[in-house]
């Protein structure tokens, strides 16, 4: 039987209204700023076809595929002075799987498509409640806001910046890094609970109490993993002066997962962690901070993210760390205005799987496409160092390009793959054998991305990978490559 918590259903108390002619949408604007009701209605669909080459199984698997993924979401919203309500659904849909992308251990499932159709099985669509919320706001001064029910939330997009170097810094390298919707899959992740904000000029202050929703490869996801604990608070400033912006946050989870019959993914030997049916319980704790600064030839930009966590992995004590560190540079007055970056990316391994001691870095709840974008590998374990190339030829215009030098941190663990738990069954991260090696690949991948109309997008993304010793440990080719289009239309 589904199990749901009280939160996720607050969606039915939604209030009756009276239905008013809302053709134009900034009658309901007017309507809220003299505190009558008005009714709005939202939508998206988004259609995606992937292509898939994993590195070569070895067997009779076949990582060679393509299918096509459709996400259609559908909403209403009410609005007034005092409170916002709103109610959305998603169907998503999944065509062609392949049948034979699912290699034995410790191969495994051969990129996405794999783990859809081990997942679902022969189940091609699903229609549940994406968000169904109640939230109430009041201004004096500042804004309070308070929602309950079922939303979508991405740690590291607080904050009230409007630099917009500062903005794409925040959606592509910090938000979603260790909670996140997952929503480059064709389901996602919502989340159950509760959610307080207050801002000010130049201060944002966030608590989160929530559980995660099934759903990321899971077509079932409409279910609440009560089984999970999710809570955060993040505090940011952001500042402006005659020579730049600048953004800073502290924040702080604590994530607690007690699915007593899912075994945990970490280098322990198989008995080990069968064994093991303790709790996991970590407290991460970290901040991040950006610049960019005006110079006479441009904009130079800084960014630094770190996180450390404490606590019990199961019967292990937990101890493990993670930074990013990056700089990028934009010069004026260059066709296609390009903007040069280059970083730095550590999150730590486990050198003893013997010593009660789990010192791998545990990413949590993340989306983890944007940092990775051909997800063959997740922040766990990892050191990544890049160089990206961004131009925008035209309005609404973004060509980016990355080269991407990807190694285990620690070759006694690992080689992480996932993005967190997402049903009752799997542990949300996979991890294969290092082979005794740490060289895991060579990333280099390229996209494009256009904002054809106001209310449409389309994309194009191709990404080749030349693995290492860890994945020639693992399978008998070291290539692999992965691209797909995208239509993402707004209603």
């Amino acid at each position: 039987m589904r199990k749901y918590s009280i939160i996720s259903l607050s969606f039915l108390l939604l209030p009756a209204v009276t239905l008013q002619a809302i053709a134009d949408p900034s009658n309901a604007h007017k309507a809220k700023s003299i505190g009558k009701p008005a009714i709005q209605f939202f939508g998206s669909w988004r259609l995606r076809p992937e292509f898939w080459s994993w590195f070569r199984a070895k067997g009779g698997a076949d990582g060679n595929y393509s299918f096509l993924g459709s996400l259609l979401r559908l909403g209403v919203k009410h609005e007034s002075r005092d409170f916002d309500a709103v109610l959305e659904v998603a169907q998503p849909a999944l065509i062609n799987l392949p049948r034979h992308a699912v290699a034995p251990p410790p191969q495994g499932q051969l990129g996405i498509g794999g783990t859809y159709r081990a997942v679902n099985g022969g189940q091609a669509a699903s229609l549940f409640v994406k968000q169904g919320f109640l939230l109430f706001h009041k201004t004096v001064g500042k804004t309070n806001s308070f929602k309950i029910g079922r939303f979508e939330f991405g740690n590291g997009q607080e904050g009230n910046t409007n630099n917009p170097t500062l903005l794409t810094l925040k959606n592509t390298r910090i938000a979603q890094r260790l909670i996140g919707t997952f929503l480059f899959t064709d389901v996602g992740r919502s989340f159950d609970g509760l959610q307080w904000t207050t801002q000010s000029q130049g201060h944002a202050f966030t608590a989160l109490l929530t559980y995660p929703t099934r759903g990321c490869y899971s077509l079932k996801g409409a279910d609440t993993l009560t089984n999970i604990h999710l809570a955060y608070l993040g505090d940011t400033m952001d500042r402006n002066d005659r020579h730049g912006a600048e953004e800073g946050r502290l924040f702080g989870i604590y994530y607690e997962d007690f699915r007593g019959g899912v075994l945990k993914t970490d280098n322990r030997p198989l008995a080990a962690r069968t064994s093991d049916i303790g709790k996991i319980r970590i407290t991460t704790f970290g901040g991040d901070f950006m610049r960019v600064q005006n110079i006479h030839t441009g904009k130079l930009d800084g960014l630094l993210w770190a996180a450390g966590q404490m606590g019990t992995w199961g019967a292990l004590k937990q101890g493990a760390f993670s930074f990013d560190a990056e700089t990028g540079y934009q010069p004026k007055n260059t066709l296609w205005n390009p903007w040069f970056r280059l970083g730095y990316y550590y999150s730590s391994g486990d050198g003893n799987s013997a010593n009660g001691q789990h010192g791998t870095f545990f990413p949590i709840l993340p989306t983890p496409r944007i940092y990775a974008r051909f997800p063959f590998y997740s922040e766990s374990n990892l050191k990544d160092a890049f160089l990206s190339a961004i131009i925008r030829p035209r309005k609404g215009m973004v060509v980016r390009a990355d080269a991407h030098a990807l190694s285990l941190a620690n070759k006694n663990d690992l080689w992480y793959v996932g993005g967190g738990a997402y049903d009752n069954s799997a542990f949300g991260y996979v991890g294969r054998p290092s082979g005794g090696s740490d060289s895991l690949a060579t990333l280099y991948d390229i996209s494009l991305d256009y904002q054809l109309r106001k209310t449409t997008e389309v994309g194009v993304y191709f990404g080749y990978a030349r693995g290492g010793g860890v994945v020639q440990a693992n399978y008998s080719d070291r290539y692999a490559s992965f691209g797909f289009f995208e239509l993402d239309q707004q209603f």
